[in-house]
């Protein structure tokens, strides 16, 4: 098990806690014990969980000054940051020669540069400490192109690249730097994309596939999996996607 079971469990920080895969990583860490500070812009659905012990705070993790004042009131509250996840993200599907080059931009601000203020919010502490796990989700796309992805797929080559430089920077001071890269998931994600075409192939590719993909859940478990590993031990990556997911 993790460093948290030589004492009480300790703080998590977990992004894009509203839906998805940080939902259920949410009821899984709570469900453990550990008390969470849950960032996402959507107050109530964060509170709708009812989990003891966490914070919830409205929040666009591009404001990076929010997102470090967000830390500092939770480990007032609830004691150091053992673990920040990093899965908030957006995926704007698009042709690279018709899409909206905003598009770019929020992607690459949201799923690298948001990523990079949680890291920033918590690295310094976990240094002084000598202690600690950041585990970014990444993605399938972060190792190969699909039709239609080339701006995500940038972001998320950019999310696998900084994290495994980080894990070497990190590793010296015993904080552990996961990447966890899940194929396709039933998830609200999917419905940032806006061109209905290309949301009709991808429901299309999921059919191909026996209309059966990962679940949020299966994804928290490997979350959940890669941090209850002994402070000595990094899982460096996880990547999983449904059986038949061929790509």
């Amino acid at each position: 098990m993790s460093s948290t079971t030589t004492s009480s469990p300790r703080l998590i920080v977990i992004t894009g806690a509203s839906s998805g895969i940080g939902l259920a990583t949410a009821q899984k860490l709570s469900a453990l014990g550990h008390p969470l500070l849950l960032l996402a812009r959507r107050l109530d659905r964060m509170q709708a969980l009812k989990l003891p012990n966490a914070l919830c705070v409205p929040l666009d993790i591009c404001d990076r000054a929010a997102f470090v004042a967000a830390v500092a009131s939770a480990e007032a509250q609830f004691g150091p940051v053992d673990a920040i996840i990093n899965n908030a993200g957006v995926m704007l599907l698009g042709e690279v020669s018709t899409q909206d080059p905003e598009q770019w931009d929020r992607m690459f601000d949201v799923n690298v540069k948001g990523l990079l203020n949680g890291v920033h919010a918590v690295s310094a502490g976990m240094v002084a400490r000598r202690t600690g796990t950041i585990i970014n989700v990444g993605s399938v796309a972060g190792h190969k192109a699909f039709p239609n992805h080339v701006a995500y797929v940038g972001s998320k080559f950019a999310v696998h690249g900084l994290t495994e430089n980080l894990r070497e920077e990190m590793s010296a001071h015993n904080v552990r730097v996961v990447t966890i890269a899940p194929g396709a998931v039933e998830t609200e994600l999917l419905g940032h994309t806006t061109d209905e075409g290309i949301k009709t192939g991808y429901h299309a590719w999921k059919e191909s596939m026996g209309g059966v993909v990962l679940s949020a859940d299966d994804v928290a478990a490997a979350i959940c999996y890669a941090y209850q590993q002994p402070q000595g031990v990094c899982i460096r990556e996880i990547v999983l996607a449904a059986t038949r997911q061929q790509a």
